[in-house]
C-alpha cells in the first residue's frame, strides 16, 4: 500500500496537543507495527510521487481551507468532531466563516471515507456534513506512551510538585477554554466545594488574547473568577498554562482526582491520560465521555454547579472510592492503543483502494 500523510499540524502550533499529538502518534505506530506500507509524509504545497494510490488528510477545521476542493488521489479525512458547527450559537462563525465551512463541508463529502474518533462525532458528521454513515469509520485514540502509573518514590513526583509550587491535595482540569469545556461551572463548584484547582492548558496562561472574541468568553470569565478566588484564597486556583508532556504525566500522578466537566466532547483525550496515570476520573456523560469513560469514572451533571461540586467533595475525600476509581480506570485505558488505532486505520485505507 502506498499512502501519502499530510503532516502539517506537525509544523504549526497544533504540534503537541490535539491534532499534533494524534498526528505524531499515528505517524510512530504506522512505521512501528507496519513498516511494510510506503508512507510519504508531506506538507501541504509540495509536489506528491506519482506512484502513491490514497491521500490520508489527519485532520479538519470546519472554518480553515485545508482540504482541496478538487482531488487527484483518493482520500481519506480524519474529523475529531464538529463542536463548532453543533454548536453554532456558542462558536459565532460570521459570513466569511460560513463560506469558509460551506467550501469545507463541500471537499469533506468529496472524501472517499471520513475517520472519526467517537460514535458521537459520527452521528455529528452524518447528520452535519450529509453524508452516508457508512462512510464515516470510528476510530478510537488512545493515551500518549508518557502516561502511566509512576512509583511513589520516583524522584519526578518530587521535582515536578517543587517546579509547579503544587498543594499537596488538588482537583485537576487539563484543556481548552472554550465554551464546551464548562470551566466557569467547574470554578464555582471548586469555590462551593473549597478544593484547591490546578489548571493546564496554553490558553489559560493567555494574557495577549481578543478579548471580544465571543470564542472568548469563557476564558473572560475564567481569569475574572481566578483573580476573586485569588484576592479571597492564594491556595485556591494554580493556573500552569501549557506544561511539557513528561511534566504533565507526573501531575496526573500528583492529583488526587481529575475532572472534565464537559457539555461536549468528541472524544476526551485527558480522561484516558488520567486513568492511564492511575488519577481517578469525574467527568459527565455528555458527548462522547460515557463512550469513552465507560464504567470507570464518577458522573456528574455538566448542567448543574451543585451536583459537579457534590461530586467533586465526595471523591476528593473517599479514599475507597478513589482506589476504585483509580483500578477501573487502569484496566479502561487497556481497551486503547495506539497499534490498534494504526491497524484499523489501515484497514479504512484498505477498503477504499478495495472500491
Amino acid at each position: 500500500m502506498r499512502v501519502a500523510i499530510d503532516i502539517s499540524p506537525l509544523q504549526t502550533g497544533h504540534k503537541v496537543r490535539g491534532a499534533g499529538f494524534y498526528l505524531d502518534n499515528l505517524k510512530k505506530a504506522l512505521e512501528k507495527y507496519f513498516p511494510n506500507n510506503e508512507y510519504t509524509f508531506f506538507t501541504r504545497g509540495d509536489k506528491l510521487p506519482g506512484k502513491v494510490e490514497l491521500v490520508h488528510f489527519p485532520y479538519f477545521e470546519p472554518f480553515f481551507l485545508a482540504l482541496p476542493i478538487y482531488k487527484k488521489y483518493k482520500t481519506v479525512v480524519t474529523v475529531h468532531d464538529l463542536t463548532p458547527i453543533v454548536f453554532k450559537e456558542r462558536f459565532p462563525r460570521g459570513i466569511k466563516g460560513e463560506i469558509k465551512w460551506q467550501m469545507q463541508r463541500y471537499a469533506l463529502k468529496k472524501a472517499n471515507a471520513i475517520i472519526t474518533d467517537s460514535q458521537s462525532s459520527k452521528k455529528d458528521i452524518v447528520k452535519y456534513v450529509g453524508v452516508n454513515a457508512s462512510r464515516v469509520h470510528v476510530i478510537y485514540l488512545a493515551a500518549g506512551e508518557d502516561f502511566q502509573r509512576f512509583k511513589t518514590e520516583d524522584v519526578r513526583l518530587k521535582m515536578v510538585r517543587e517546579k509547579y509550587k503544587l498543594p499537596e491535595r488538588f482537583v485537576l482540569y487539563v484543556g481548552d477554554v472554550t465554551w464546551n469545556k464548562n470551566l466557569p461551572r467547574l470554578m464555582e463548584a471548586v469555590k462551593t466545594a473549597g478544593l484547591p484547582l490546578v489548571m493546564v492548558g496554553k490558553a489559560l496562561a493567555s494574557e495577549d488574547y481578543d478579548r471580544n472574541n465571543p470564542w472568548n468568553k469563557d476564558l473572560n470569565t475564567v481569569n475574572q473568577i481566578t483573580e476573586e478566588l485569588t484576592t479571597k484564597n492564594k491556595e485556591l486556583v494554580t493556573k500552569l498554562g501549557f506544561v511539557p508532556t513528561e511534566d504533565l504525566a507526573a501531575i496526573y500522578n500528583l492529583a488526587t482526582i481529575f475532572v472534565m466537566p464537559s457539555l461536549y466532547e468528541g472524544f476526551g483525550l485527558p480522561v484516558l491520560e488520567a486513568m492511564a496515570s492511575g488519577c481517578p476520573v469525574i467527568t459527565t456523560k455528555e458527548g462522547s465521555l460515557g463512550e469513552v469513560a465507560g464504567d470507570a469514572a464518577f458522573y456528574v451533571d455538566a448542567y448543574k454547579t451543585e451536583n459537579i461540586a457534590e461530586g467533586l467533595e465526595k471523591v476528593f475525600e473517599d479514599e475507597k472510592l478513589r482506589k476504585e476509581l483509580s483500578q477501573k480506570g487502569l484496566e479502561r485505558v487497556k481497551e486503547f492503543s495506539w497499534k490498534k488505532t494504526a491497524k484499523d486505520t489501515l484497514d479504512v485505507y484498505q477498503k477504499v483502494l478495495n472500491q
